[in-house]
């Protein structure tokens, strides 16, 4: 083993769970990942999350000066948020000197309450490009030296409602890649404007 990655929420880690994790970073790279997806509490509350921003600001400060790297996940697209609210997100990550982030895409899944809500007209999943455009400011608003782990989900083909083109990773992949070429831009370019 070289090293452990772990995926869990901000309210379900406390002190034994980080001196547990603290005593690994001797020997092994360390991981932490923790779900944010949004800092409205809000929309956190839209989404059932259990926590709010507060939650995971705490969880993070106690997680910082123990060798364990910190990853967030944020999700672009919630019910209700519009891209001032995705870039406050981004914005906020920002300034908290967290190690890593995970960009995810909101896609409608079979059988959960957000199909309801789709089906029902009541949320519309963003377009390729508008999710293109979003991750580029994202990316210009947080750290240069961020890493990256993720710009989009992978959703399971069987499962996925919409959007369809979420099925096209690659493709999406590329699309962020040219359009940070075409407006001649890079992670962190406009930290400065961020107050960052």
């Amino acid at each position: 083993m070289v090293g452990l990655s772990i995926g869990t929420r901000p309210d379900c880690v406390d002190e034994p769970v980080l001196k547990l994790l603290q005593g690994y970073t001797e020997n092994y790279l360390v991981w932490i990942e923790y779900g944010l997806q949004s800092v409205h509490d809000s929309s956190l509350s839209i989404i059932n999350r259990g926590h709010d921003f507060k939650c995971f600001q705490q969880t993070v400060d106690a997680t910082k000066n123990r060798g364990i790297k910190v990853c967030a996940h944020v999700i672009l697209g919630l019910p209700d948020e519009k891209r001032s609210h995705m870039l406050e997100t981004a914005k906020a990550v920002a300034k908290m000197e967290i190690d890593g982030i995970k960009i995810h895409l909101l896609y409608v899944v079979k059988g959960t309450e957000l199909e309801k809500i789709y089906q029902q007209g009541r949320y519309k999943c963003l377009e390729q490009e508008e999710y293109v455009n979003l991750v580029c400011d994202f990316l210009e608003l947080i750290p240069h030296n961020m890493v990256i782990q993720r710009l989009t989900g992978d959703p399971h083909p069987e499962e996925l409602v919409a959007p369809a083109w979420s099925l096209r990773k690659t493709e999406t992949l590329a699309l962020i890649k040219k359009t940070l070429e075409k407006r001649d831009s890079w992670q962190g370019i406009k930290m400065s404007n961020s107050g960052g």
